[in-house]
């Protein structure tokens, strides 16, 4: 059993035939559109650079977040934080990373960051599967990368779905 390729395949299964296809319309207004009072969004700070909203801790309950905060999560925190971690990508942060100011350019991230993360995985041996995701995953470091790239599978469908779902509210806000 080739167990990178299954891994690979099953989030590339999700992601050609349910995620992307149906973010290929998005536009810049329903990437900035706030569903909610007090949503977390991208957004300009005092020197006009774009930055992501957080609090941490995180309020309770967390606030509502936009299309564009949810493919920012997406891009940085699951694909390219782990990407730079483990297959040697760029290194990536929240603070520093350069936040899409359209919907076209948020897409060109998105497309570039899970192509980084599944050709890293597509690349793992049985042997590299097994070892230790190390001190980058914190109090995980001594779970196996499979572990890893279950849970970023996981978090890419279920962040996703997310952002399917704002579009279809969107569609339907009047």
């Amino acid at each position: 059993m080739d167990w990178s390729k299954e891994l690979s395949e099953q989030l590339d299964w999700h992601w050609t035939r349910h995620l992307r296809p149906r973010l290929d319309t998005l536009g810049d207004d329903e990437y900035f559109w706030e569903p909610a009072e007090d949503c977390w969004t991208i957004r300009p700070d005092e020197t006009g650079k774009l930055m992501i909203d957080w609090a941490y801790p995180e309020p309770s309950p967390p606030p509502v977040t936009t299309i564009a905060w949810r493919l920012a999560h997406i891009i940085v925190g699951v694909f390219a934080m782990r990407t730079a971690s483990h297959f040697g990508g760029p290194p990536v942060d929240y603070q520093t990373f350069p936040y899409a100011a359209s919907a076209k350019e948020a897409l060109e991230q998105l497309d570039d960051a899970y192509a980084r993360w599944r050709d890293g995985v597509r690349d793992l041996t049985d042997e590299g599967l097994e070892s230790p995701c190390g001190e980058a995953e914190g109090p995980y470091a001594e779970y196996p990368l499979a572990t890893l790239v279950l849970h970023i599978n996981r978090e890419a469908i279920h962040h996703g779905a997310e952002v399917l779902l704002l579009r279809d509210l969107h569609a339907r806000r009047d």
